[in-house]
């Protein structure tokens, strides 16, 4: 089971380094987390207020608080980094170690097209590409009602696939299913991830949807 740290199993270039925090590192919004996770890091993160939108920001030229659910970089020492407490961080890097970027997709990021977004800005084409879901709520824990279906189907109607139903007017909804469909479709064939449940796992993540937690993981990358 993970510790402090979760590192992903992933064939990344060797410039590429990434990893996922636990509980077990501490709160991510409180300073006491982020003085223990700035430890790992070669410089401390971009953290931008994230909005559960699609706007994309160089890392490198962002400051601290700007608006946005996604950085990506192309210089090494220049941390990205995607803050969640159920919502779904992806890590992206192109396989030449020449760009690597950080997203948040909760249901709305995912539905507006953050990943899509996020690929564009990256720059290179997509085959390039790959990506490492981190922890998230699963399909299981993660019940939601008509009105998030009915935004997904609306954009496309494979996303039916990612819906199981559960009582009259709700489903569950596999967050990872739809990544990965979502990044098929911009190209990126190369997904890795997806397999930890941050709502089933008390031990190891906060879940907002479990507990109403105010505590945020991240999940970070960089190149060196």
């Amino acid at each position: 089971m993970p510790a402090e740290l979760i590192h992903p199993d992933w064939p990344a270039h060797v410039r590429v380094r990434a990893l996922a925090t636990t509980r077990r590192l501490g709160d991510m919004k409180s300073n006491e987390g982020r003085r223990a996770l700035r430890a790992h890091l070669p410089a401390d993160p971009l953290w931008l207020r994230q909005v559960h939108g699609i706007r994309v920001l160089d890392a490198a030229q962002a400051a601290p608080g700007d608006e946005g659910d996604a950085s990506f970089t192309t210089r090494a020492g220049v941390v990205c980094v995607a803050m969640a407490a159920d919502c779904l961080p992806v890590l992206l890097a192109d396989e030449g170690g020449e760009v690597v970027a950080a997203a948040h997709a909760g249901w709305r990021g995912l539905c507006a097209g953050v990943l899509e977004a996020t690929v564009r800005e990256m720059g290179v084409p997509p085959a390039r590409l790959m990506a490492w879901l981190g922890p998230a709520i699963g399909p299981v824990a993660y019940e939601v009602g008509a009105e998030v279906r009915e935004a997904f189907l609306r954009r496309e109607a494979a996303a039916a696939a990612a819906f199981s139903p559960t009582r009259p007017g709700h489903w569950t909804l596999d967050l990872v299913a739809v990544a990965r469909g979502r990044l098929a479709g911009a190209g990126v064939g190369r997904v890795f991830g997806g397999g930890f449940c941050t709502a089933s796992d008390t031990e190891n993540f906060f879940s907002y949807r479990r507990d109403k937690a105010r505590e945020r993981l991240v999940a970070a990358i960089w190149l060196t």
